[in-house]
Order: structure tokens, then sequence, then C-alpha cells
């Protein structure tokens, strides 16, 4: 059976926010009928996730290593995501990497969460509103800042309002991962990589 592991970016120094992420990335992957789920390896900023992959890619650590980090931007139909990566942040695809090896979040971790309104009611209770949401029909090409700004106008009057981190992890956690691939291409090209495993 192959591993793989997985530098994400994602999550602060703080051990109990590190664990909850990779648990709710593992109930994600789960949901997703991911069988041969990745060791989630949360590293903070997308500098430390690219960083701690190259590091493994480079030590040919017995785990296949794999990238995920936010596209912060639109991404070009026909870049894959080392060239994006090249483009926005300067990242060489290093030596040894291949193309199924880095995936993006596009653009926005949090764009994934706008593909199921319905876990998001569940997340934050009976004041959570859908007014602020529209029908896009492409979510991966809203911008970062809007999606932001729907997820904090959503929950504006809820007893806890969205916000990054510990909450994100909980919400991430109880997506329905084929309302997500369904609107989000890339995070079916992330989940079909780790169903090959």
């Amino acid at each position: 059976m192959v591993r793989a592991k997985l530098y994400l970016e994602g999550a602060g120094p703080g051990r109990a926010q590190q664990s909850q992420c990779r648990r709710a990335f593992a109930k994600f992957f789960e949901a997703a009928g991911v069988q041969n789920r990745p060791g989630a390896e949360p590293c903070g900023g997308r500098q430390e996730a690219f960083d701690s992959f190259c590091i493994a890619l480079k030590n040919n650590v017995s785990a296949i290593p794999l990238l995920l980090v936010d596209a912060e931007a639109p991404v070009t139909e026909d870049h894959s995501s080392w060239r994006n990566l090249k483009t926005r942040d300067g990242w060489g695809r290093p030596p040894g990497a291949k193309d199924d090896q880095a995936f993006l979040m596009v653009q926005v971790m949090e764009s994934w969460f706008l593909a199921d309104p319905g876990a998001l009611h569940r997340s934050f209770g009976p004041h959570f509103s859908d007014a602020p949401f529209r029908s896009w029909p492409a979510l991966e090409a809203v911008p970062k800042q809007t999606v932001y700004e729907v997820l904090e106008k959503a929950t504006a009057e809820c007893k806890h309002a969205y916000r990054k981190g510990d909450v994100s992890f909980d919400v991430l956690a109880s997506m329905d991962p084929v309302k997500v691939e369904a609107a989000c291409p890339h995070a079916n090209e992330l989940l079909q990589r780790l169903r090959s495993l």
C-alpha cells in the first residue's frame, strides 16, 4: 500500500490547532471515500508548507509528499498547479516533483465552504443567513475577499462568527465532499489523486 503525506497550508504553531486541522482533513477525506488517507501535516504559512514539501522530497521519505496550498487568486485554465505556483509565488517545481504532487485550494479553503451552505447552517445554527450567498456559476472564480465577506456577513448574527483557525477546521470537517467536488474542480483533482493511492 502506497502512503502519502500532505504538507498543507494552515493552522498556527499551537499543537491543539494542528491536531484539529489534522482531524478535520481526515474526516473530510474519509467522507470523500479516500481509503488510503494521507497523513496531514499542517505547516502554518504557505511558504512553510512549500519548504516542508521540498525537504520531504529531497529526503526521499517512504511516504509520497504532496503539497496543498491556497491559490490566493484565480487560476488560469491552462495552468497546472506548478505553473500557477511559479507564476504567483516564484516557486519552481523542485527536482523529482511530479505534476500530481501539487494541489491548490482555489481560491482559498473557504471557497469549499460556499459549496455546502447546509453544512454551514448546521455549524453556525439558526442565526446563519443565506442572504449573502449567490448562485455563482464558477465558484473558483469568486475572489477570496468576496468569499471571506460572504462568510462574515452570513455569520454576523451567530453566537460564533466565522473566523479562520478553529472555526474553519470545524466547518471543514462537516463539509459534504460531493458538493465541494461538484463546485470546485481543483478539489476534485486532489480527491481523485488521493483515491488513486
